[in-house]
């Protein structure tokens, strides 16, 4: 199962909002709420959101074994 708790760590560190982050990557509401739910996103956004913070995707998301 991939996890994006590092993403909301990284945030928050960073002191960035999910409103900043919609705004500044271009994504709606509903991804927001797909990445929180941990559930599958298109991996362009994923280069958004990396582009956004300055980050590696491996600081944001992480595989778990279920």
């Amino acid at each position: 199962m991939i996890v994006y708790d590092r993403l909301w760590r990284m945030m928050e560190q960073k002191g960035i909002t999910a409103y900043r982050l919609r705004e500044e990557c271009n994504i709606d509401r509903k991804t927001v709420r797909r990445l929180k739910a941990n559930e599958n996103i298109e991996t362009k956004t994923l280069d958004r959101i990396c582009k956004a913070l300055s980050c590696r995707v491996e600081d944001i998301m992480e595989y778990i074994e279920e």
